[in-house]
């Protein structure tokens, strides 16, 4: 039997296919468990591996998309001004622990003739954020993807972010929150374009 699945969530915008070897990942949570000196057998913990399974197809679901793609499609357009999508709420994986960091994305391009849909630019942060990775390399992805695809005047990512590797463990400081930014063109060689868009993000 083929140890991969396809996982895909089952409301109206579910996210694409991803592929991953669940009975690998079962098989490594049992060992886990057991190396804690739990008993994977006792009937609480008996799911257990398959729900973790699962939930790694999920959160891991980027790792082999393209969100670039969701950029493909633009409309030719004179607006010239900024287009700001605040509060882009997103769930994160930690690649340094394997927890997860949850927070909000801010994402604002200066169109250079053509603008695409609002909702893309979540689509592009829902699926880079699917993935291990570091937030401040997630900021600076959504920002280069937008650049390379809409070929924007400035293009402006701010992420705010709790780690729950610093929340539960650790210093275990519930409630910081990290903050990081990805400046290109416009928005990061002028001052005027860039304390316009910090304001209307910080509003």
């Amino acid at each position: 039997m083929n140890p991969s699945c396809n996982l895909t969530n089952d409301h109206e915008d579910a996210l694409p296919e991803t592929t991953v070897d669940l009975e690998a990942i079962q098989g490594a949570v049992r060992t886990i468990l057991a190396a804690v000196g739990e008993d994977p057998d006792r009937p609480g913990l008996l799911e257990t591996p398959r729900r973790v399974a699962k939930m790694y197809a999920e959160m891991f679901s980027g790792l082999k998309l393209d969100p670039g793609r969701h950029l493909q499609t633009t409309f030719p357009e004179t607006y010239d001004e900024m287009v700001l999508v605040r509060d882009i709420h997103f769930a994160s994986m930690c690649e340094h622990h394997l927890l997860p960091f949850t927070g909000v994305a801010h994402v604002a391009y200066l169109p250079n003739g053509k603008v695409t849909g609002l909702s893309k630019l979540a689509r592009v942060v829902e699926e880079v954020s699917r993935r291990p990775q570091v937030q401040e390399r997630m900021t600076q992805t959504i920002a280069d993807l937008v650049e390379k695809e809409l070929g924007s005047k400035g293009v402006a990512v701010v992420v705010e972010a709790e780690h729950s590797c610093m929340s539960i463990r650790g210093i275990r400081k519930a409630g910081s929150m990290t903050v990081t930014s990805a400046l290109r063109g416009q928005f990061k060689n002028n001052q005027a374009s860039r304390s316009e868009v910090m304001s209307l993000i910080n509003q």
